[in-house]
């Protein structure tokens, strides 16, 4: 089992460095995730709720 952690990126990122943290975690695309996070915006305004609430709790990353 990997020993991965869950980090804000500092190489990958357009604002905080969430979408980019995300992607590297699960091994995908951060245009994947941000895109997601988009359409949760759209809808209803979660996706930016989300988004902040991530960039508080996720932990700078050590890139």
């Amino acid at each position: 089992m990997s020993n991965k952690k869950l980090y804000r990126s500092q190489s990958n990122r357009m604002l905080c460095g969430v979408c980019g943290g995300i992607a590297d975690y699960f091994n995908i695309d951060s245009t994947i995730v941000r895109l997601i996070f988009v359409f949760l915006g759209l809808s209803g305004g979660t996706g930016i709720l989300f988004y902040l609430i991530a960039a508080v709790v996720i932990p700078n990353g050590m890139d």
